[in-house]
């Protein structure tokens, strides 16, 4: 028969920093009560599960009941020895043991798992951490987590099996784990992280889908640890299926107000387009904008797809339906320490009240990543305070926005350079920008900052300014430069892909000759002879883009016209003209990038005194082949050593250009290019000059090339290897152009 046992006093003995009665609540005993061996043991266990002891003993004697505790030690410190690719401050954001806590084992041993895991993410899979544990007198400990960081395990390679459309070169690209490299020490992104296998099967079938491969899957993958352990062999076993077109495109409606017809006017796809989900969001989102301009709520747009096996197409009806009566509630936001409410309030088309529909929260998801604020962002939305009500709810986790950066440029026209750039991407909490950069090379400096309000009046309009002072004396002229200039801006999107930006701008320009080259008489001398000259306009910009967001992903165009009217007030009236154009498309399935660029410019001085500082010149940016100042009028004869370039009121350029792989090794970074480039430079209004002007009329140069691009961990290099195949005499042709920036 089981012994019972009522204990009329409870003693503790051993304890010293817990009290006596939170040690008898644990064990939840009460006095006079009678318990079984059972519930005893239960006391035992609930008294030892606090956590707060080395060992516990619970003993009957008589009708006494004695609690004998050990109590864990006091942390006094904690430390972590061997760690160098993970600094202190890192790694004691991971764990939980603190000092002035009690020492508990479990928790120690489960932070020396998380600092293995911290480690395991950034490719050391073989790190080691052992916590130990250093008595000291009053019942303290120091606790020290030894660490073997190990070496990095990188992905050797990475290959694919079943893909035919798509080469394994063109599908790494698209990959967020990368193979090692040439200079793979510097490179993080070749190191072995399993989480980041589901994110790469992930943007894998966007890819695909996104260029109509509708049924493709990711049948497996593997991951094969080498010999040696320290590498991993990465394989994706990949099902492509067929690629997929819009066939017919239909609407149908079951509300009476919304016209099918009209509807159907509004979408942008047409039949034979290749299928992509984007393509069915974006035109899903264009007709409930319809909806809203009409008055109409709780539209819901829904897509019924028919597949063609004969023709691999896909029939599309959009049928337009009332959607279920449910309005926002509120939105709550929770995560954002630093962030202000309004900035991702200001991401929603929708505010408390409004009808809810679910694309809108999701796509309002998408613009709150977008930010670059934010380590993740989670929006999701459940039932409010009744079921025609739903809270959406705001989960985030910041990350930081502000980076100092140090690097180096260097390019064969403006020598070696050094850049220090500050920048604030979410100053203050507030969403805006600030940015103070310092660059300089041996012909120019120059210092800007600039600051930019990305929701001015809480609307879809960017407003900033931008201060900027700028030193250059160019080798090919005779002359140096001063330009401070003060530039305040809006900029707002007019359509999907189109964007205006107006600006005023009020420059002050000093254009100075060396005494020691002075030419009385010449062009140049007599514009430098204006001294600073101060320069008021007003101007804009519009640009339309389809590269990134158009019907097709493999094709685009950029259109931009600017325009600068000067004369509200300063020394110089004009009207400055820029246009560009350019076409870019992917061939040969995505591995061949053919590119074709237009651009062109005048220059309107009803007063005709522009300098050459306003007019048009060439840089090998613009046109290859020749130096800065290279090509358009010039004037010589006033000495016998003139040869002054003077710009032009006029310029055109046509660029055609292609890049592809060399067939080199892939890990090498190594990608070549074709290029013609035909341009010219021409028109002047000076006439003050005792020498002779060459070139004023418009005359095309041609330019034939080659070029080598190198990806490198410290930043993009570029060989431009050229002859021109047409130039006048005087024209300054450059064979070899090198260029490349670093950030580190």
């Amino acid at each position: 028969m089981a012994q019972n046992y009522t204990f009329n006093a409870i003693t503790v003995e051993g304890n010293q920093r817990i009290e006596s009665s939170a040690i008898e609540t644990y064990a939840g005993i009460a006095r006079g009560q009678s318990v079984n061996a059972g519930q005893l043991n239960s006391a035992y266990q609930r008294v030892l599960g606090s956590g707060l002891f080395e060992s516990v003993e619970m003993t009957p004697r008589g009708n006494t009941l004695v609690i004998k505790v050990v109590e864990y030690p006091t942390i006094n410190l904690v430390r972590f020895e061997g760690n160098e690719r993970l600094k202190d401050d890192a790694l004691f954001s991971i764990v939980q043991s603190q000092p002035r806590r009690v020492l508990n084992p479990t928790v120690a041993e489960r932070d020396a798992a998380n600092i293995a895991e911290a480690y395991s993410q950034s490719g050391r899979m073989a790190a080691r951490v052992t916590p130990r544990v250093i008595r000291r007198s009053d019942n303290r400990a120091d606790l020290v987590f030894e660490i073997f960081e190990g070496g990095v395990v990188e992905v050797e390679r990475v290959s694919f099996v079943g893909n035919e459309e798509f080469s394994d070169r063109r599908l790494r690209r698209v990959l967020g784990t990368k193979q090692a490299g040439l200079l793979r020490r510097l490179i993080q992104s070749d190191t072995f992280v399993a989480d980041r296998i589901d994110f790469d099967q992930q943007v894998l079938r966007d890819f695909y889908l996104s260029r109509g491969y509708v049924d493709f899957r990711t049948l497996g993958v593997s991951a094969e640890l080498a010999r040696e352990r320290d590498g991993y062999f990465i394989t994706f076993n990949v099902q492509e299926g067929q690629q997929f077109a819009f066939g017919n495109i239909t609407t149908t409606s079951e509300i009476a107000e919304a016209d099918p017809a009209e509807y159907l006017d509004a979408l942008k796809i047409k039949p034979g387009v290749i299928y992509s989900p984007s393509l069915v969001e974006n035109s899903i989102a264009r007709m409930e904008n319809l909806a809203l301009k009409q008055g109409l709520d709780f539209v819901r747009v829904d897509p019924r797809i028919t597949r063609n096996e004969r023709d691999l197409t896909l029939d599309v009806e959009f049928a337009i339906v009332r959607g279920p009566r449910i309005f926002i509630e509120r939105i709550d936001i929770e995560g954002n320490t630093a962030t202000l409410d309004r900035v991702i309030r200001h991401q929603f088309r929708a505010v408390e009240g409004d009808p809810f529909n679910p694309r809108e929260i999701r796509e309002s998801a998408e613009r709150i990543r977008a930010l670059g604020f934010f380590e993740t962002a989670e929006v999701n939305a459940r039932e409010g305070s009744s079921p025609d009500q739903v809270v959406v709810d705001v989960d985030v986790v910041e990350q930081p926005t502000g980076s100092l950066s140090f690097g180096g440029t260097y390019s064969t026209n403006d020598g070696l350079g050094i850049v220090v750039r500050f920048s604030e991407s979410n100053f203050l909490g507030r969403g805006q920008a600030l940015s103070l950069s310092f660059a300089t090379a041996s012909e120019i400096a120059d210092y800007v900052f600039s600051f930019t309000e990305p929701a001015f009046l809480g609307r879809n309009l960017a407003a900033g300014f931008n201060l900027s002072y700028q030193e250059a004396e160019p080798d090919q002229v005779r002359f140096a430069n001063t330009v401070g200039e003060f530039r305040p801006s809006l900029a707002f999107p007019v359509s999907e892909f189109g964007n205006l930006g107006l600006r005023y701008t009020l420059q002050n320009v000093e254009m100075v000759v060396d005494p020691a080259q002075t030419i009385p008489g010449s062009i140049i001398d007599t514009e430098a002879a204006r001294s600073d000259i101060w320069k008021s306009s007003i101007g804009y910009t519009y640009t339309y883009d389809t590269r990134r967001r158009g019907l097709d992903p493999n094709r685009g165009v950029l259109l931009e016209l600017s325009q600068d009217f000067g004369g509200l007030g300063g020394d110089y009236d004009f009207i400055r003209t820029t246009a560009k154009a350019i076409a870019e498309t992917k061939v040969f399935h995505e591995e061949v990038t053919l590119r074709a660029t237009f651009e062109g410019g005048a220059l309107y001085s009803p007063n005709k005194d522009g300098r050459i500082n306003d007019r048009f010149n060439i840089r090998p940016s613009r046109m290859r082949g020749f130096e800065p100042f290279g090509i358009g009028p010039r004037e010589i004869g006033v000495t016998a050593t003139q040869d002054d370039a003077l710009g032009g009121n006029y310029f055109a350029v046509a660029r055609f250009e292609a890049e592809f792989p060399l067939g080199l090794p892939e890990e090498y970074g190594v990608d070549g290019g074709v290029f013609y480039d035909v341009g010219s430079v021409w028109g002047l209004d000076s006439s003050a000059t005792t020498g002779t002007i060459l070139y004023e009329g418009f005359s095309l140069r041609h330019v034939i090339g080659f070029s080598v691009f190198w990806e490198t961990p410290v930043g993009p290099m570029r060989f431009n290897f050229s002859k021109a195949l047409k130039k006048e005499a005087f024209d300054k042709e450059q064979n070899f152009d090198f260029t490349i920036e670093a950030r580190f």
